[in-house]
């Protein structure tokens, strides 16, 4: 028997090697050997990372996407107030937008395993803890609200940031093929569009099913089974935690104002992405209220997820030479053209026209911002960045929810619709900035 650190020497040089580089047995852990050109693109990433990999990470991500609807539900049902289940809903997002980076940076020095062990304990946790706040009744009838609120908070800050730190592992299994980065992040756009539609309508049927607790139960069940699971997967040696040494010597090389710069378009241009997606869905829910099915507003909202997926996956096929500058601001002007869209419909069907339109270039321009984000980060901060990008959807989401509701008041959803034009044609603003500080530096 090899002694054990020879094995894991052994294993953290094969997983370091570039893709192209590293045995097919060893590289894949399928059992047989493989070629780059087996079953096509997709097919490529299952031989790059494992056969379990993908659904690992899927099934991982789910918790996230069913924690806003989750709590939003709970604390409506809890203290029978629409105010308390918003900010409850809120305090999510806020708390996931400021845990998220620190995951990132902590990944970063610390490595992603650890991380992640801490984060999913710590994240059950939480949900026990809103739990018992929330069936905990301070009054006769109606929970603590300032708790409740808390515990919210808690539970999103310390969600464990899978999609982010699955795209930093991707950058390290592709070896620096471009190719094959874009395939893995059209797959990564994909993977949160598909679970950011199953996790809402998971927490419906299980809420109406079962009881307004039973989400928040399976996400505490998923956390501690598949973020484990994603924590020890051998995918993770490909990012090893940043030396003391390789801190020391990035310390030495000042970040100039340029790079911060570099850094921040990308971020604001997620803001403006998930202040899109939050206008257009209170949009959708008072569209859904004029014609009283005010319900189906999560299955609108999951055509134009649908749609978008279905165009990040074809990232993978557009031409090389579309620099992701370019990509940026073709897919964002798209985007603010098609979301006018949203002002014209007076009925469902045509309602369901638009979604698929303005949907196409979600996706796209999505890939291509976590592209562009871990292209100008340094290599010791890309789980920091990563995370900070998925952080700006949240954060985004979040603002774009409460300006809409807030233009819905007074003009209907045309008026929430208006804001998801805005925040559209800020993200052409934010590319437009970025392309230009790229092709003045050639």
């Amino acid at each position: 028997m090899r002694p054990l650190t020879t094995s894991v020497t052994a294993e953290r040089a094969a997983a370091s090697a570039p893709a192209a580089e590293r045995p097919a047995t060893a590289q894949h852990r399928t059992g047989r050997p493989t070629t780059p050109s087996s079953g096509g693109r997709y097919a490529r990433l299952v031989h790059l990372a494992g056969r379990d990999f993908l659904p690992v990470a899927f099934v991982a991500r789910l918790p996230l996407a069913m924690l806003t609807v989750g709590a939003l539900t709970l604390a409506t049902a809890v203290s029978g107030s629409y105010v308390v289940g918003g900010l409850a809903a809120g305090a999510v997002g806020i708390g996931s937008a400021l845990g998220g980076p620190l995951m990132g940076h902590l990944a970063d020095r610390l490595g992603q395993r650890i991380v992640l062990l801490v984060s999913a304990l710590a994240h059950a946790v939480a949900i026990g803890l809103l739990l018992v706040t929330a069936y905990a009744p301070a009054g006769p009838v109606a929970p603590a609200v300032p708790l409740l609120v808390g515990a919210s908070l808690l539970v999103g800050a310390t969600c464990p940031q899978v999609g982010p730190m699955a795209r930093v592992r991707w950058r390290g299994l592709v070896g620096g093929n471009r190719r094959e980065l874009d395939t893995a992040l059209s797959y990564e756009s994909t993977a949160d569009e598909l679970t950011f539609v199953l996790g809402p309508a998971l927490v419906g049927l299980l809420a109406s099913l079962v009881a307004p607790w039973s989400p928040f139960v399976l996400a505490a069940v998923l956390t501690l089974t598949m973020v484990t699971s994603f924590a020890v997967h051998p995918t993770r040696l490909v990012v090893p935690a940043v030396s003391r040494e390789d801190r020391r010597r990035a310390a030495a090389r000042p970040v100039t104002a340029r790079e911060r710069l570099l850094v921040l378009l990308p971020v604001l241009g997620m803001v403006a992405m998930g202040a899109f997606f939050g206008a257009v869905q209170n949009g959708l829910n008072a569209f859904g209220g004029e014609f009283g099915i005010q319900s189906a507003t999560g299955l609108l909202y999951a055509v134009l997820g649908i749609s978008s997926a279905a165009a990040a996956l074809s990232v993978a096929w557009w031409p090389q030479r579309f620099r992701p500058a370019s990509r940026w601001v073709v897919s964002s002007v798209a985007m603010a053209a098609l979301s006018l869209l949203f002002l014209l419909p007076s009925g469902i069907g045509p309602m369901l026209v638009v979604l698929l339109l303005a949907g196409l270039p979600l996706g796209p321009a999505m890939v291509t911002i976590y592209t562009i984000g871990g292209d100008v980060a340094r290599p010791e901060r890309l789980g920091t960045v990563m995370t900070m990008l998925a952080s700006g959807v949240v954060l985004g989401a979040a603002v774009g929810a409460a300006l809409a509701g807030l233009m819905a008041e007074t003009a209907g959803h045309r008026g929430a619709f208006a804001a998801a034009v805005g925040a559209a044609c800020a993200m052409v603003l934010v590319s437009a900035v970025l392309a230009l500080l790229q092709r003045r530096s050639r």
